[in-house]
């Protein structure tokens, strides 16, 4: 049999920041198949290199000048071999910043935001009949998910992500997400199941949905409990997951689908970011600490067995002892699985970075580290539970060691197993040994699927 034709073109994408990046950029790698481009391994081997930026965390813009500073040698060494290589800055990054990339990054051919993305194919064919950079940062999310419509996805992941819900109407004044990612927006119902058969189809077991607020999610008069409801009688489809949910869309509906679908995992992400509702106040949630203990407490008497995650801010502008101690408070009553924790930092255009209360940052790295140590105690203690149970695991990977197989299990955790027989994609029941610094370790009982 002839082997298929070496492409000609390599594509090179680096993601960086949150999940629904990881999802664009496979989604901009599924586009990028289809124009003729391979997969490149390093800068040195692409013709094309995407850097698909997150603005989230601190100093997000200057990370990227920096990484576009270290392809310069590599594209001039390129040249002089007679080879080109096109630079593209994606994402949140060059949403924000825009022309400003190129005015300062010369070698940078394409700029666009995370909303524009389908349009690659005509952005480079655009700059190579024009010689110019191109920038583009409008916001057309229904464009975009229409596109994604007729997008088939590659690869051969047992696990995968899929956008359902983008953009944010919250406007938390620490965040920048509304800025660059737009108003919140939801894909028909129809575009998801169609790609939710797709990613099966290939082989992928378990689904996690992806949003900015994806509990806000309303396609078409159909909410996430009934889309995930869906979503479940696809055959072949063993798992459901979603995130990142807000505590202002946590609705009955999804709560009680906890309860009652058998495919949606025992597992939710709800962010709180505070436990002093002065500190929540600023930060314009829109909750209080008390309304958020009682939604936890509402997803328990539904799913007692679920695992909660969350994530914190400390050293918000203005917080208090008292305000972190209440924080602490908080977690303490509600009890981690997980957990995200950050020190606050500005994000130019935000609110919050004007204001003129910002806390020192000693003071902020030492709270942060008592946080942690709160949160990284329960989540040992949560894992320690697990010991002598038996539950349900998706393999996805072998492990580094001979023999050993790597899963998830319904709750989140990374689960090792030793002398395992089975491959990515079975189901399988397993009986958990012990606990790691960051895992499970279990042994088969008994192959379910």
């Amino acid at each position: 049999m002839d082997k298929a034709p070496e492409p000609q073109k390599r594509a090179l994408i680096k993601s960086y920041g949150c999940q629904m990046n990881v999802y664009d950029s496979s989604r901009m790698a599924d586009i990028l198949a289809g124009e003729g481009y391979g997969v490149a391994t390093t800068p040195e081997d692409a013709d094309l290199v995407v850097f698909n930026t997150c603005h989230i965390r601190e100093k997000a813009a200057e990370k990227t000048y920096s990484e576009l500073g270290k392809l310069r040698e590599i594209k001039s060494a390129r040249e002089a071999s007679g080879k080109d290589m096109i630079i593209a800055v994606a994402g949140c990054v060059a949403q924000a910043e825009g022309a400003e990339i190129t005015r300062r990054e010369k070698n940078v051919s394409l700029v666009f935001g995370p909303q524009t993305f389908h349009r690659l194919p005509q952005y480079l064919a655009t700059h190579k009949a024009t010689g110019k950079p191109v920038v583009e940062t409008e916001f057309p999310a229904a464009e975009k998910f229409a596109s994604l419509a007729n997008r088939k996805p590659t690869g051969n992941s047992v696990t995968a992500f899929l956008t359902v819900q983008e953009g944010c109407d919250k406007f938390c004044t620490f965040c920048v997400v509304p800025y660059t990612r737009g108003a919140e927006i939801s894909r028909s119902p129809l575009d998801i199941e169609n790609e939710a058969r797709a990613l099966v189809n290939r082989g992928v077991k378990e689904i996690t949905l992806l949003g900015q607020n994806v509990n806000a999610y309303l396609g078409e008069n159909t909410d996430l409990a009934a889309l995930i409801d869906r979503l479940s009688k696809i055959d072949g489809l063993a798992r459901i997951r979603y995130t990142t949910s807000h505590p202002r869309d946590m609705a009955e509906s999804l709560i009680n689908a906890h309860a009652a679908n058998p495919k949606l995992m025992p597992y939710l992400h709800l962010p709180v970011q505070s436990g002093s509702d002065r500190i929540l106040k600023a930060m314009n949630r829109g909750h209080t600490a008390a309304h958020y203990i009682a939604l936890i407490t509402k997803v328990r008497l539904a799913k007692p067995d679920i695992a909660i995650s969350g994530d914190f801010i400390v050293g918000f502008p203005g917080e208090t002892e008292e305000d972190f101690e209440a924080t602490l408070a908080l977690v303490k009553e509600v009890g981690y699985a997980s957990a995200y924790s950050f020190k606050y930092s500005p994000r130019p255009g935000t609110p919050a970075a004007d204001k003129i209360d910002q806390i020192a940052d000693e003071v902020s790295t030492e709270r942060l580290h008592r946080l942690q140590a709160l949160l990284l105690e329960q989540q040992r203690a949560f894992n320690q539970t697990s010991v002598g149970k038996t539950f349900d695991v998706l393999l996805e990977k072998p492990g580094r060691q001979a023999g050993q197989m790597i899963g998830r299990s319904p709750y989140l955790q990374s689960v090792h197993m030793d002398h395992a027989t089975g491959i990515a994609g079975d189901m399988v029941s397993v009986k958990v040994l012990g606990v790691g610094s960051n895992s499970l370790s279990a042994q088969l009982s008994n192959a379910v699927a």
